[in-house]
Protein backbone atom coordinates (compact mmCIF):
# COMPACT_ATOMS: atom_id res chain seq x y z
CA UNK A 1 0.00 0.00 0.00
CA UNK A 2 1.34 3.22 -0.92
CA UNK A 3 2.26 5.99 1.94
CA UNK A 4 0.24 8.54 1.06
CA UNK A 5 -3.86 8.62 0.45
CA UNK A 6 -5.82 11.15 -0.95
CA UNK A 7 -6.71 13.97 1.32
CA UNK A 8 -10.11 13.34 3.30
CA UNK A 9 -13.21 14.24 1.52
CA UNK A 10 -11.67 13.78 -1.93
CA UNK A 11 -11.87 10.88 -4.19
CA UNK A 12 -9.96 9.64 -7.36
CA UNK A 13 -11.39 8.79 -10.25
CA UNK A 14 -9.56 5.16 -11.65
CA UNK A 15 -11.06 2.95 -14.73
CA UNK A 16 -13.58 1.08 -15.03
CA UNK A 17 -16.04 3.82 -12.54
CA UNK A 18 -14.00 6.95 -14.43
CA UNK A 19 -16.00 6.11 -17.80
CA UNK A 20 -18.95 6.97 -15.55
CA UNK A 21 -17.80 10.46 -15.04
CA UNK A 22 -17.04 10.86 -18.77
CA UNK A 23 -19.70 9.71 -20.08
CA UNK A 24 -21.65 12.35 -17.47
CA UNK A 25 -19.42 14.93 -18.61
CA UNK A 26 -19.91 14.16 -22.32
CA UNK A 27 -24.26 13.84 -22.04
CA UNK A 28 -23.82 17.16 -19.88
CA UNK A 29 -22.36 19.38 -22.72
CA UNK A 30 -23.48 17.48 -25.96
CA UNK A 31 -26.47 19.90 -25.82
CA UNK A 32 -24.48 22.52 -24.78
CA UNK A 33 -22.10 22.38 -28.10
CA UNK A 34 -25.39 21.85 -29.98
CA UNK A 35 -26.66 25.30 -28.62
CA UNK A 36 -23.87 27.46 -29.63
CA UNK A 37 -22.06 27.38 -26.16
CA UNK A 38 -17.94 27.43 -26.49
CA UNK A 39 -15.61 26.13 -24.26
CA UNK A 40 -14.08 28.24 -21.39
CA UNK A 41 -11.68 26.80 -18.81
CA UNK A 42 -10.18 28.99 -16.44
CA UNK A 43 -7.54 28.55 -13.38
CA UNK A 44 -8.21 26.35 -10.46
CA UNK A 45 -7.04 29.33 -7.99
CA UNK A 46 -8.39 33.26 -8.31
CA UNK A 47 -7.49 36.53 -6.76
CA UNK A 48 -9.90 35.62 -3.25
CA UNK A 49 -11.75 39.37 -3.76
CA UNK A 50 -13.29 37.51 -6.66
CA UNK A 51 -15.34 34.90 -4.79
CA UNK A 52 -15.81 37.89 -1.96
CA UNK A 53 -17.45 40.14 -3.97
CA UNK A 54 -19.01 38.16 -6.43
CA UNK A 55 -20.32 35.26 -4.40
CA UNK A 56 -20.56 37.24 -1.41
CA UNK A 57 -19.24 37.82 1.97
CA UNK A 58 -22.21 36.72 3.81
CA UNK A 59 -22.23 33.28 2.55
CA UNK A 60 -20.91 29.93 4.12
CA UNK A 61 -18.93 29.51 0.93
CA UNK A 62 -16.77 32.35 1.72
CA UNK A 63 -16.96 32.53 5.40
CA UNK A 64 -16.34 28.51 6.16
CA UNK A 65 -15.63 26.87 3.03
CA UNK A 66 -13.06 28.29 0.96
CA UNK A 67 -9.71 26.97 0.79
CA UNK A 68 -7.34 30.11 0.34
CA UNK A 69 -3.22 30.76 0.32
CA UNK A 70 -0.75 33.56 -0.05
CA UNK A 71 1.80 33.10 -2.44
CA UNK A 72 5.29 34.45 -1.95
CA UNK A 73 4.66 37.57 -3.42
CA UNK A 74 1.58 38.13 -1.12
CA UNK A 75 -1.03 37.78 -3.02
CA UNK A 76 -4.29 36.57 -1.43
CA UNK A 77 -5.80 33.38 -3.52
CA UNK A 78 -8.31 31.00 -3.19
CA UNK A 79 -9.26 27.90 -5.35
CA UNK A 80 -12.09 28.28 -7.06
CA UNK A 81 -15.62 27.58 -4.75
CA UNK A 82 -17.54 27.72 -7.96
CA UNK A 83 -17.14 28.16 -11.67
CA UNK A 84 -19.46 31.37 -12.89
CA UNK A 85 -17.31 34.44 -10.90
CA UNK A 86 -13.85 32.61 -12.77
CA UNK A 87 -16.08 32.70 -16.20
CA UNK A 88 -17.26 35.66 -16.11
CA UNK A 89 -14.10 37.41 -14.93
CA UNK A 90 -12.36 35.73 -17.81
CA UNK A 91 -15.18 36.56 -20.34
CA UNK A 92 -14.56 40.34 -19.01
CA UNK A 93 -10.50 39.78 -19.05
CA UNK A 94 -10.75 38.49 -22.86
CA UNK A 95 -13.37 41.53 -23.90
CA UNK A 96 -15.80 38.48 -25.11
CA UNK A 97 -18.61 40.96 -24.36
CA UNK A 98 -17.21 43.60 -27.08
CA UNK A 99 -17.22 41.25 -29.95
CA UNK A 100 -20.76 41.89 -30.91
CA UNK A 101 -22.80 38.84 -30.68
CA UNK A 102 -24.59 39.11 -27.16
CA UNK A 103 -25.25 36.45 -25.43
CA UNK A 104 -21.87 35.32 -24.89
CA UNK A 105 -22.47 31.37 -24.21
CA UNK A 106 -20.27 29.08 -22.58
CA UNK A 107 -19.82 26.20 -21.02
CA UNK A 108 -17.42 24.72 -18.98
CA UNK A 109 -16.05 21.42 -17.04
CA UNK A 110 -13.69 21.52 -14.08
CA UNK A 111 -12.77 20.41 -10.72
CA UNK A 112 -14.33 22.97 -7.69
CA UNK A 113 -12.91 23.09 -3.86
CA UNK A 114 -15.05 23.51 -0.40
CA UNK A 115 -13.79 23.45 2.66
CA UNK A 116 -17.00 21.02 4.04
CA UNK A 117 -18.35 18.07 6.31
CA UNK A 118 -17.48 14.88 4.23
CA UNK A 119 -20.66 12.90 3.65
CA UNK A 120 -22.13 10.91 0.80
CA UNK A 121 -22.73 13.38 -2.37
CA UNK A 122 -20.72 16.40 -0.62
CA UNK A 123 -17.11 16.48 -1.23
CA UNK A 124 -13.89 18.70 -0.72
CA UNK A 125 -13.12 18.26 -4.33
CA UNK A 126 -15.98 17.81 -6.37
CA UNK A 127 -16.43 17.93 -10.41
CA UNK A 128 -19.22 20.18 -12.09
CA UNK A 129 -19.85 21.01 -15.88
CA UNK A 130 -21.38 24.65 -16.11
CA UNK A 131 -22.99 27.11 -18.39
CA UNK A 132 -23.25 30.71 -18.63
CA UNK A 133 -24.93 33.06 -21.44
CA UNK A 134 -23.66 36.31 -20.56
CA UNK A 135 -24.89 39.75 -21.50
CA UNK A 136 -28.42 39.49 -22.59
CA UNK A 137 -31.39 39.85 -20.39
CA UNK A 138 -34.54 37.21 -21.90
CA UNK A 139 -36.90 35.16 -20.55
CA UNK A 140 -36.11 32.27 -23.49
CA UNK A 141 -32.20 32.65 -22.46
CA UNK A 142 -33.50 31.20 -18.80
CA UNK A 143 -35.66 28.79 -20.44
CA UNK A 144 -33.02 27.27 -22.89
CA UNK A 145 -30.77 27.05 -20.60
CA UNK A 146 -33.22 24.57 -18.01
CA UNK A 147 -34.66 22.74 -20.59
CA UNK A 148 -30.91 21.51 -22.25
CA UNK A 149 -29.93 20.32 -18.54
CA UNK A 150 -32.97 18.67 -18.76
CA UNK A 151 -32.30 17.20 -22.05
CA UNK A 152 -28.59 16.32 -20.69
CA UNK A 153 -30.25 14.53 -17.42
CA UNK A 154 -32.85 12.76 -19.73
CA UNK A 155 -30.07 11.24 -22.18
CA UNK A 156 -28.56 9.66 -19.42
CA UNK A 157 -31.33 8.00 -18.40
CA UNK A 158 -32.29 10.07 -15.45
CA UNK A 159 -36.38 10.16 -14.90
CA UNK A 160 -36.79 10.85 -11.22
CA UNK A 161 -35.08 14.33 -10.82
CA UNK A 162 -37.58 17.20 -10.13
CA UNK A 163 -36.46 20.32 -10.86
CA UNK A 164 -37.50 23.40 -8.59
CA UNK A 165 -37.97 27.13 -9.46
CA UNK A 166 -38.42 30.24 -8.09
CA UNK A 167 -37.93 34.50 -8.82
CA UNK A 168 -35.80 36.03 -6.65
CA UNK A 169 -37.39 39.78 -7.67
CA UNK A 170 -34.61 42.58 -9.20
CA UNK A 171 -33.10 45.94 -7.70
CA UNK A 172 -36.50 47.23 -7.77
CA UNK A 173 -38.34 45.18 -5.58
CA UNK A 174 -35.73 43.34 -3.71
CA UNK A 175 -35.12 45.84 -1.59
CA UNK A 176 -38.66 46.18 -0.31
CA UNK A 177 -39.01 42.22 0.84
CA UNK A 178 -36.05 42.36 1.85
CA UNK A 179 -36.89 44.89 4.77
CA UNK A 180 -40.08 43.61 5.63
CA UNK A 181 -37.94 39.92 6.04
CA UNK A 182 -35.67 41.71 7.89
CA UNK A 183 -38.41 42.94 10.04
CA UNK A 184 -39.95 39.51 10.37
CA UNK A 185 -36.60 37.98 11.28
CA UNK A 186 -35.44 40.24 14.10
CA UNK A 187 -38.12 38.58 16.11
CA UNK A 188 -37.21 35.16 15.95
CA UNK A 189 -34.88 33.05 18.11
CA UNK A 190 -31.68 32.74 15.95
CA UNK A 191 -28.43 32.46 17.34
CA UNK A 192 -25.65 35.55 16.68
CA UNK A 193 -24.26 34.51 13.29
CA UNK A 194 -27.60 33.97 12.06
CA UNK A 195 -28.45 37.33 13.38
CA UNK A 196 -25.49 38.63 11.42
CA UNK A 197 -26.65 37.23 8.45
CA UNK A 198 -30.36 38.76 8.64
CA UNK A 199 -28.30 42.42 8.40
CA UNK A 200 -25.82 41.19 5.01
CA UNK A 201 -28.07 38.88 3.30
CA UNK A 202 -31.73 37.97 4.84
CA UNK A 203 -33.05 35.85 1.87
CA UNK A 204 -29.97 33.59 3.19
CA UNK A 205 -31.16 32.39 6.55
CA UNK A 206 -34.34 31.62 4.34
CA UNK A 207 -32.02 28.82 2.61
CA UNK A 208 -30.92 27.73 6.42
CA UNK A 209 -31.40 23.95 6.55
CA UNK A 210 -31.62 23.70 10.44
CA UNK A 211 -35.34 22.10 11.33
CA UNK A 212 -35.43 24.69 14.18
CA UNK A 213 -34.80 27.67 11.89
CA UNK A 214 -37.28 26.15 8.98
CA UNK A 215 -39.87 25.81 11.79
CA UNK A 216 -39.72 29.21 12.59
CA UNK A 217 -39.61 30.88 8.77
CA UNK A 218 -43.16 29.10 8.20
CA UNK A 219 -45.07 32.42 8.87
CA UNK A 220 -41.97 34.50 6.79
CA UNK A 221 -42.89 37.04 3.94
CA UNK A 222 -43.60 35.14 0.81
CA UNK A 223 -41.35 36.95 -1.93
CA UNK A 224 -43.42 36.55 -4.97
CA UNK A 225 -45.70 38.59 -2.61
CA UNK A 226 -43.36 41.65 -3.56
CA UNK A 227 -42.74 41.09 -6.86
CA UNK A 228 -42.47 43.86 -9.09
CA UNK A 229 -45.11 43.89 -12.46
CA UNK A 230 -41.85 43.27 -14.87
CA UNK A 231 -40.33 40.75 -12.39
CA UNK A 232 -43.75 38.91 -12.44
CA UNK A 233 -44.40 39.21 -15.98
CA UNK A 234 -40.37 37.59 -16.49
CA UNK A 235 -41.08 34.51 -14.41
CA UNK A 236 -44.55 33.88 -15.84
CA UNK A 237 -42.89 33.99 -19.16
CA UNK A 238 -40.19 31.50 -18.45
CA UNK A 239 -42.82 29.49 -16.85
CA UNK A 240 -44.80 29.73 -19.88
CA UNK A 241 -41.96 28.66 -21.90
CA UNK A 242 -41.07 25.71 -20.61
CA UNK A 243 -44.43 24.46 -20.04
CA UNK A 244 -44.52 24.80 -23.75
CA UNK A 245 -41.30 22.56 -23.96
CA UNK A 246 -43.24 19.82 -21.90
CA UNK A 247 -40.59 20.43 -18.98
CA UNK A 248 -42.34 19.63 -15.98
CA UNK A 249 -41.03 21.96 -13.03
CA UNK A 250 -42.23 22.74 -9.26
CA UNK A 251 -42.75 26.09 -7.46
CA UNK A 252 -40.78 26.59 -5.21
CA UNK A 253 -41.20 30.29 -3.36
CA UNK A 254 -38.14 29.34 -0.73
CA UNK A 255 -35.67 28.45 -3.22
CA UNK A 256 -33.07 30.60 -2.50
CA UNK A 257 -29.43 28.95 -3.65
CA UNK A 258 -26.69 29.88 -1.62
CA UNK A 259 -24.83 32.39 -3.88
CA UNK A 260 -25.86 36.17 -3.31
CA UNK A 261 -25.52 37.40 -7.10
CA UNK A 262 -28.68 35.67 -8.10
CA UNK A 263 -31.67 37.60 -9.45
CA UNK A 264 -34.99 36.71 -10.69
CA UNK A 265 -35.16 33.05 -12.19
CA UNK A 266 -33.27 30.72 -9.82
CA UNK A 267 -34.10 26.83 -9.95
CA UNK A 268 -32.61 23.54 -8.71
CA UNK A 269 -32.13 19.57 -9.72
CA UNK A 270 -32.91 17.74 -7.31
CA UNK A 271 -33.32 14.22 -6.48
CA UNK A 272 -34.86 12.08 -3.86
CA UNK A 273 -32.93 8.96 -4.07
CA UNK A 274 -29.88 10.82 -2.59
CA UNK A 275 -30.52 11.68 1.01
CA UNK A 276 -29.63 15.25 2.71
CA UNK A 277 -27.62 16.26 -0.74
CA UNK A 278 -30.36 16.24 -2.60
CA UNK A 279 -29.60 18.94 -4.79
CA UNK A 280 -27.74 17.45 -8.33
CA UNK A 281 -26.93 21.02 -9.93
CA UNK A 282 -29.00 24.15 -10.01
CA UNK A 283 -28.55 28.09 -10.89
CA UNK A 284 -30.15 30.92 -11.56
CA UNK A 285 -30.21 35.01 -13.50
CA UNK A 286 -27.31 36.93 -12.25
CA UNK A 287 -28.05 40.39 -13.36
CA UNK A 288 -25.40 42.55 -11.16
CA UNK A 289 -22.78 40.39 -10.95
CA UNK A 290 -20.30 41.63 -13.77
CA UNK A 291 -20.53 45.23 -12.04
CA UNK A 292 -19.76 43.78 -8.07
CA UNK A 293 -16.63 42.34 -9.94
CA UNK A 294 -15.54 45.58 -11.68
CA UNK A 295 -17.36 45.10 -15.17
CA UNK A 296 -20.17 46.76 -17.13
CA UNK A 297 -23.68 46.04 -16.67
CA UNK A 298 -23.84 42.30 -18.13
CA UNK A 299 -27.50 40.27 -17.13
CA UNK A 300 -26.49 36.53 -17.54
CA UNK A 301 -27.41 33.40 -16.30
CA UNK A 302 -26.39 30.00 -16.01
CA UNK A 303 -25.90 26.99 -14.15
CA UNK A 304 -23.60 24.21 -13.07
CA UNK A 305 -24.69 20.37 -12.75
CA UNK A 306 -22.61 18.11 -10.05
CA UNK A 307 -20.85 15.78 -11.93
CA UNK A 308 -20.66 13.21 -8.91
CA UNK A 309 -23.60 13.76 -7.96
CA UNK A 310 -25.03 12.68 -11.13
CA UNK A 311 -23.30 9.29 -10.84
CA UNK A 312 -24.81 8.93 -8.11
CA UNK A 313 -28.61 9.51 -8.87
CA UNK A 314 -27.73 7.21 -11.62
CA UNK A 315 -26.68 4.89 -9.03
CA UNK A 316 -30.03 5.66 -7.12
CA UNK A 317 -31.89 4.79 -9.93
CA UNK A 318 -30.38 1.69 -11.27
CA UNK A 319 -29.01 3.21 -14.17
CA UNK A 320 -26.40 1.60 -16.38
CA UNK A 321 -25.02 3.60 -18.77
CA UNK A 322 -24.18 2.11 -22.11
CA UNK A 323 -20.11 2.91 -22.46
CA UNK A 324 -18.20 1.31 -25.25
CA UNK A 325 -15.85 -0.64 -24.26
CA UNK A 326 -12.34 1.43 -24.80
CA UNK A 327 -10.59 -1.22 -26.99
CA UNK A 328 -11.38 -3.07 -29.95
CA UNK A 329 -8.81 -5.17 -31.45
CA UNK A 330 -6.03 -6.90 -28.93
CA UNK A 331 -3.39 -8.24 -30.71
CA UNK A 332 -1.29 -11.10 -29.06
CA UNK A 333 2.06 -12.59 -30.01
CA UNK A 334 3.25 -15.65 -29.38
CA UNK A 335 7.20 -14.95 -29.81
CA UNK A 336 9.71 -12.12 -30.99
CA UNK A 337 9.47 -12.35 -34.83
CA UNK A 338 5.29 -11.87 -33.60
CA UNK A 339 5.92 -8.97 -31.31
CA UNK A 340 7.17 -7.10 -33.82
CA UNK A 341 4.90 -7.98 -36.96
CA UNK A 342 1.46 -7.40 -34.49
CA UNK A 343 2.97 -3.90 -32.90
CA UNK A 344 3.30 -2.65 -36.15
CA UNK A 345 -0.38 -3.86 -36.93
CA UNK A 346 -1.82 -2.23 -33.73
CA UNK A 347 0.13 1.12 -34.58
CA UNK A 348 -1.52 0.78 -38.34
CA UNK A 349 -4.84 0.37 -36.74
CA UNK A 350 -4.68 3.18 -34.38
CA UNK A 351 -3.54 5.47 -37.46
CA UNK A 352 -6.76 4.20 -39.23
CA UNK A 353 -8.66 5.16 -35.36
CA UNK A 354 -9.46 1.78 -34.64
CA UNK A 355 -8.83 1.58 -30.47
CA UNK A 356 -5.96 -1.77 -30.36
CA UNK A 357 -3.84 -2.87 -27.64
CA UNK A 358 -1.13 -4.97 -27.03
CA UNK A 359 -0.20 -8.13 -25.05
CA UNK A 360 2.60 -6.43 -23.42
CA UNK A 361 5.53 -8.36 -21.15
CA UNK A 362 6.12 -11.37 -23.23
CA UNK A 363 2.96 -13.30 -21.30
CA UNK A 364 1.94 -16.76 -22.91
CA UNK A 365 -1.01 -17.67 -24.61
CA UNK A 366 -3.29 -18.21 -21.73
CA UNK A 367 -2.91 -15.01 -19.63
CA UNK A 368 -2.41 -13.16 -22.65
CA UNK A 369 -6.64 -14.27 -23.45
CA UNK A 370 -7.12 -13.32 -20.50
CA UNK A 371 -6.04 -9.77 -20.54
CA UNK A 372 -7.80 -9.85 -24.05
CA UNK A 373 -11.38 -10.96 -22.72
CA UNK A 374 -10.94 -7.87 -19.97
CA UNK A 375 -10.71 -5.52 -22.48
CA UNK A 376 -13.75 -5.96 -24.03
CA UNK A 377 -11.72 -6.14 -27.58
CA UNK A 378 -14.06 -7.22 -30.13
CA UNK A 379 -11.56 -9.40 -31.86
CA UNK A 380 -7.95 -10.68 -31.18
CA UNK A 381 -4.92 -11.03 -33.31
CA UNK A 382 -3.21 -13.77 -32.71
CA UNK A 383 0.49 -14.92 -34.50
CA UNK A 384 3.15 -17.49 -33.70
CA UNK A 385 6.56 -18.25 -35.58
CA UNK A 386 4.12 -21.10 -37.97
CA UNK A 387 1.80 -17.98 -38.23
CA UNK A 388 4.07 -15.45 -39.76
CA UNK A 389 6.03 -18.50 -42.11
CA UNK A 390 2.51 -18.86 -43.67
CA UNK A 391 2.07 -14.94 -44.24
CA UNK A 392 -1.12 -15.04 -41.47
CA UNK A 393 -2.65 -13.89 -38.23
CA UNK A 394 -5.21 -15.86 -36.79
CA UNK A 395 -8.33 -13.20 -36.36
CA UNK A 396 -10.55 -14.42 -33.86
CA UNK A 397 -14.13 -12.81 -32.90
CA UNK A 398 -14.31 -13.05 -28.79
CA UNK A 399 -18.32 -12.54 -29.54
CA UNK A 400 -18.66 -15.61 -31.50
CA UNK A 401 -15.76 -17.54 -30.50
CA UNK A 402 -14.86 -18.03 -34.79
CA UNK A 403 -11.16 -17.96 -35.37
CA UNK A 404 -10.04 -17.80 -39.13
CA UNK A 405 -6.66 -17.28 -40.56
CA UNK A 406 -6.03 -13.75 -42.23
CA UNK A 407 -3.11 -12.51 -44.38
CA UNK A 408 -0.62 -10.13 -42.67
CA UNK A 409 -0.90 -7.71 -45.30
CA UNK A 410 -4.12 -7.56 -45.30
CA UNK A 411 -5.23 -7.24 -41.25
CA UNK A 412 -5.69 -4.11 -40.94
CA UNK A 413 -8.13 -3.78 -43.65
CA UNK A 414 -10.06 -6.47 -42.92
CA UNK A 415 -10.34 -5.61 -39.31
CA UNK A 416 -11.29 -1.88 -40.09
CA UNK A 417 -14.25 -3.67 -42.59
CA UNK A 418 -15.51 -6.09 -40.35
CA UNK A 419 -15.77 -2.81 -37.18
CA UNK A 420 -17.39 -0.90 -40.02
Amino acid sequence: MSTFQAPKGTYDLTPPDSAKFLAVREAISAPLRDSGYGYIETPGFEDVELFARGVGESTDIVTKEMYTLTTKGGAELALRPEGTASVLRAALEANLHKAGNLPVKLWYSGSYYRYERPQKGRYRHFSQVGAEAIGTEDPVLDAELIILADQAYRSLGLRQFRILLNSLGDKECRPVYREALQTFLRDLDLDEETRRRIEINPLRVLDDKRPDVQKQLTDAPKLRDYLCDACKAYHEEVRALLTAAGVVYEDDEKLVRGLDYYTRTTFEFVHDGLGSQSAVGGGGRYDGLSEMIGGPALPSVGWALGVDRTVLALEAEGVELDIPATTSVYAVPLGEEARRALFAVVTELRRAGIAADFAFGGRGLKGAMKSANRSGARFTLVAGERDLAEGVVQLKDMESGEQSAVPLAEAVAELTKKLG
